[in-house]
């Protein structure tokens, strides 16, 4: 286990590989864990590091500190601790608003995001992932395979105050409208089954900015990481491997997800 000290807050991530740094940030349920698959593939070409946001993992619990601009202080704090410069950003959930918080504040450090099952607005989460506790949201998102029980084995760690204060924080904030008045990449993953966070639609998509592109995977549900494993690491290889400043709607579209691509 590698971790650093932060104002005085132990927190704990892993890294593997070698190259362009890229920084994996979880969701509202689990921790870094359930990238390890997502790590291993894109650490062939790049550094990958993923982080326990507070409240999660093995990172302090302090309810002071999980707000999202508490949580994209905590990325700032962990890049410059490490020394690292411009990252990708891959996040799901509440990791794809920490990443959206800390672009929309330092874009120039942010080459691309990959936002996985990410509300963009507060109307677009279920009440219930607003309201449940760690063991009850497993329960209702995981696939419950043994693949999924082990990639959601920190689950249990979480602070389900640390929910509610990102989710108080988001509603306040206007993080979206934020983040597209950058110039950052980003695609946007769902899970055509994800009961937590709806699906925008064509309508909705006209809210997107030209450097932006939206692909929904018709076989997964809240964790499309754990549910597709191969088909969303070959999406993930092809958005890395984009020149920099493309936009993802330039993306090669494969066979596999042709039909769901909006």
């Amino acid at each position: 286990m590698s971790a650093i000290i932060l104002d005085e807050a132990i927190v704990h991530y892993e890294a593997l590989g070698r190259g362009r740094p890229i920084v994996f940030l979880h969701g509202w349920v689990g921790s870094w864990r359930y990238w390890i698959a997502s790590m291993q593939v894109a650490s062939t070409s790049f550094r990958a590091y993923a982080l326990d946001l507070f409240g999660y993992g093995d990172t302090t619990h302090d309810p002071a500190r999980y707000s999202l601009e508490k949580q994209a202080s905590l990325l700032t704090g962990f890049l410059d601790e490490m020394g690292i410069g411009k990252i990708a950003i891959v996040g799901h959930g509440l990791g794809a608003l920490v990443g959206f918080y800390f672009a929309a504040q330092q874009p120039g450090s942010v080459d691309r995001v990959m936002a996985v099952d990410c509300p963009l607005d507060f109307n677009s989460v279920n009440a219930k992932l607003k309201t449940s506790t760690s063991a009850e949201l497993v329960d209702w998102l995981s696939s419950r395979t043994p693949e999924a029980a082990t990639a959601l084995s920190d689950a249990s760690k979480s602070d389900s105050r640390a929910v509610a204060a990102s989710m108080s924080s988001f509603q306040a904030d206007g993080l979206f409208q934020q983040f597209r008045a950058t110039s950052v990449p980003c695609l946007l993953v769902y899970g055509q089954n994800d009961p937590s966070i709806a699906v925008p639609s064509a309508d909705g998509n006209s809210l997107l900015s030209i450097n932006m592109h939206q692909i929904t995977l018709d076989g997964s549900g809240h964790f499309p990481m754990i549910d597709e494993t191969a088909k969303f690491n070959r999406l993930l290889t092809d958005f890395l491997a984009l020149d920099s400043g493309i936009s993802p709607r330039e993306l090669q579209l494969k066979e596999e997800w042709k039909r769901r691509v909006r």
